[in-house]
């Protein structure tokens, strides 16, 4: 350790504190007298304000803190960080470190606490299976570095100039990464808004093949199921192309009352529970295998409509509006099948189809290479902060 740098623990250094909630029985504690901050609000930035408040009467029942603390998320999701500019009150959720600058800047503390030793040892100490949590006890016991108040300033300033450069980069790398996603929706609307000559207009259910039935998948697929079949949950559907690969596997048994949803591969799996609209394309690797509730296959008619040409309609807008307007619920959205089954589409032949398809699987690969430009580029410059903020904390900056 560099001279006159100290090593030393939170509680040590510093008075922590754990949050608390007023009773929400109580509407006389809840108004805009004073910020209540909850883990989501921590972004690891400074914060100012939150989605709750306390009224006056609220704020003195519950735990309150002076401008310039350290909030910490220490249960859940462990390590989100924020530094308040206000007074603010926070749930039991958090731990907070209170200023004491004769010990060090806040900046110099708010830095320390983002770096990956910090989390690290956050981590480390967590208990529960369940959900994560680090009481108060064991959140004193983190180390931390305290070099002189000069020094501290000095690495703040440091870390300052390159956190502005590095926020810019940032700011461009995720403007220019929604320009990509934007270009290519840009195509896709115009082609299914300005529909040429001969465009013929049907409901879904009649431009579907034979053998499919536009059917629900697998109520309860139960447990999962050593070298079972393989299952499809909305929530796989985070890429265009599902493969086996992490797919839940069930009792084969519990999938045949449900041959109907059986995958003979390259179906569209369309979303119809929770996050409905959204739509991937099963791999051929998934012969055999099934759906869940929350999914209906579609393999289209071939000789009405080409199926890389259907996965570009379904997700076109007039297609997703649709979805939009015959989707329902409050808790758990979903569309029913008769109104899936009753969607206009509007398609040209075939000749035109493939014409249309291979030009916008072109603009496609070059929108996913250029999004994968830019999120490595984010990635480097994470890394890079997480880098910097290392450096600063052993003394090499």
């Amino acid at each position: 350790m560099k001279a006159g740098w100290e090593r030393t623990t939170l509680g040590a250094a510093f008075t922590t504190a754990t949050g608390t909630t007023p009773p929400k029985s109580n509407a006389d504690y809840y108004g805009q007298y004073m910020p209540l901050v909850k883990p989501p609000e921590l972004c690891d930035a400074p914060l100012d304000s939150a989605e709750d408040g306390l009224t006056e009467a609220g704020a003195a029942v519950a735990r309150t803190l002076p401008p310039n603390s350290i909030l910490v998320s220490c249960i859940g999701n462990l390590g989100k960080v924020g530094l308040n500019t206000v007074p603010v009150a926070f749930n039991q959720q958090i731990n907070a470190i209170l200023p004491n600058e004769s010990k060090a800047t806040p900046e110099f503390l708010f830095y320390q606490v983002l770096s990956c030793t910090f989390k690290e040892q956050l981590e480390a100490m967590a208990s529960g299976t369940t959900v994560s949590i680090v009481n108060k006890s064991k959140f004193n016991s983190i180390e931390i570095v305290l070099p002189p108040l000069p020094e501290q300033q000095r690495i703040v300033g440091i870390l300052d100039e390159a956190f502005e450069g590095i926020a810019t980069a940032t700011a461009n790398a995720e403007k220019n990464l929604h320009n990509a996603r934007a270009l290519f929706e840009s195509h896709l609307q115009s082609v299914f808004s300005q529909r040429g000559e001969g465009w013929v207009e049907k409901q879904l259910e009649e431009i579907v093949d034979g053998n499919c039935t536009l059917s629900y998948g697998i109520v309860q697929p139960g447990n999962d199921y050593t070298n079972g079949l393989p299952v499809v949950r909305p929530t796989d559907l985070t890429s265009k192309l599902i493969t086996p690969e992490g797919l839940k596997l069930i009792d084969p048994k519990l999938a045949e009352g449900y041959r109907r949803t059986t995958l003979r591969g390259g179906e569209l799996l369309l979303c119809v529970r929770g996050s409905t609209g959204v739509i991937s394309v099963a791999a051929p690797e998934l012969v055999g295998a099934n759906v869940t509730r929350g999914i209906v296959p579609i393999m289209f008619n071939p000789d009405l409509l080409r199926q890389d040409f259907g996965y570009f309609l379904m997700t076109s807008e007039p297609i997703q509006n649709q979805i939009r307007e015959k989707t329902y619920g409050a808790a758990l959205m979903q569309i029913n099948i008769g109104d899936l089954r009753k969607i206009v589409v509007s398609y040209p032949n075939l000749s035109v189809q493939a014409e249309l398809s291979e030009r916008l699987q072109d603009i496609s690969t070059e929108t996913h290479h250029l999004k994968s430009i830019y999120q490595q580029k984010l990635s480097a410059l994470d890394a890079l902060k997480k880098s910097l903020l290392d450096q600063a904390f052993r003394g090499e900056l």
